[in-house]
């Protein structure tokens, strides 16, 4: 894998992930209690031996750089690193990054100076847990121009996608962008061509791109300049290069999941807690999720009771009911209160006597959750300031509200606060 360098595309504004992206990049969004989604595509490459990694990004990309720079760290005896690449203007190029193929255009005057044979193109917004060596392994044997990493998808969901055909060799053929009725059909494949057994193959008859690429060197600075108009890989220039491009197909049928939207994001997290066997663990031995090592106290729990949840390091808890949540890193819940089905992210710091008293007399309401405090159903980000009997519980069920100046935003009937919000005492949301 020596020969393989990875570029990361850390996505645009990240407006459907909107308020978590108001004060950071898409890839820096916390993740499970302790981690960023940039962990996942990063541990990806690591574990898979592709030490050449860069990371492209243009908004709010302060917190991002800082995880990136704190987090990984490679030996200088090698040619090893994670690096951020963040949009920028030049001569030539007065615009900001209009697309990931214009992304990686921008940048190619760097990339092509490495002795590499190819890249690996991913997407810094997807939870999984792939093995690189085996997609590029197979990129080899087919002497493939361009693989795309695809996954099997049932009638159901296949509309939502951007679906492909393949032949007999698996060689891609044909592509539509979510389609519907007859053309839906008509783009149904034998997936047992790519390796999934016959009974699987009836039930997911349809292949969809899930944004991963790996491109020869050549055949991706040649495409780049051939159609120097295209801004985007998926609906523009690889469609375009099939006919004239040997493009394969790699099934990957484990679990995959697009968090780039509010309700795709809690659902991810919260099924973590799934017991005995959640679609993703981050408990596996052989591949481990990587992060940045905090050094934080180890959690102190007071007469609380946690059912199916996930607790985050140097959280404090004292006499609350913890049902089907997650939380992150330095969380300070009161007594009294009940959180369930909720994902609080924690906060960066703690404030001083961390271990203060539970009651509410206090001039100004404290970073964490305070006493008697009820959350259902709902997102708090990084260092919200919670006060005293407050019924976060979207009462009037709520699908779609933006009330900033108060602190929260309700996305598919999620309560979202906002980072460094304050929620006063008595409140009802």
């Amino acid at each position: 894998m020596r020969k393989v360098l990875a570029i990361i595309l850390g996505g645009g504004a990240g407006t459907r992930l909107y308020p978590l992206t108001k004060l950071r990049a898409k890839p820096a969004v916390p993740l499970a209690g302790k981690y960023r989604l940039i962990d996942i595509p990063v541990s990806n490459c690591i574990n898979s031996e592709i030490f050449k990694i860069y990371v492209l990004t243009q908004f709010n990309s302060a917190s991002l750089n800082r995880h990136i720079s704190r987090t990984y760290n490679f030996s200088g005896f090698q040619e090893n690193f994670v690096e951020i690449l963040a949009a920028q203007q030049t001569p030539e190029n007065p615009n900001w990054f209009q697309g990931t193929a214009d992304a990686v255009r921008q940048y190619m005057w760097l990339f092509a100076e490495w002795d590499v044979d190819e890249f690996l193109i991913l997407s810094g917004d997807h939870l999984y847990r792939m093995d690189y060596g085996d997609f590029v392994k197979r990129h080899r044997e087919t002497n493939a121009d361009i693989t795309i990493s695809v996954i099997p998808i049932d009638h159901k969901r296949a509309s939502d996608f951007g679906l492909m055909k393949i032949d007999d060799d698996g060689r891609i053929v044909d592509f539509s962008e979510k389609p519907k009725g007859d053309a839906l059909t008509q783009m149904q494949v034998d997936t047992t061509t790519l390796g999934l057994s016959e009974e699987d193959a009836k039930k997911n008859p349809y292949i969809a791109s899930m944004g991963i690429y790996v491109f020869k060197k050549q055949v991706l600075l040649d495409l780049l300049r051939e159609y120097a108009e295209c801004t985007d890989f998926g609906k523009e220039i690889i469609p375009a290069s099939a006919k004239s491009h040997n493009l394969q197909a790699y099934l990957f049928d484990g679990y995959w999941e697009d968090i780039g939207t509010i309700e795709a994001f809690y659902d991810a997290n919260l099924a973590l807690t799934q017991q005995p066997h959640p679609p993703f663990s981050f408990y596996d031995e052989k591949a481990p999720i990587y992060t940045r090592g905090r050094y934080l106290p180890p959690i102190k729990l007071l007469d609380c009771k946690i059912t199916e949840s996930m607790i985050g390091e140097g959280c404090i808890l004292k006499k609350c009911h913890i049902h089907h949540s997650v939380l992150g890193i330095r969380t300070r819940i009161e007594a009294g209160c009940v959180i369930e089905d909720s994902l609080i992210m924690g906060a960066d710091y703690y404030e001083p006597f961390a271990e203060r008293k539970s009651d509410c007399e206090r001039p100004a309401t404290p970073l964490g959750v305070g006493a008697n405090t009820t959350i259902r159903r709902a997102i708090v980000d990084k260092n919200a300031c919670i006060g005293c009997d407050v019924k976060i519980i979207n009462k009037d069920h709520v699908e779609e509200a933006a009330r900033e100046e108060e602190g929260f935003f309700i996305r598919s009937g999620i309560v979202v606060v906002i980072k460094g919000a304050v929620i006063p005492d008595n409140t009802v949301i």
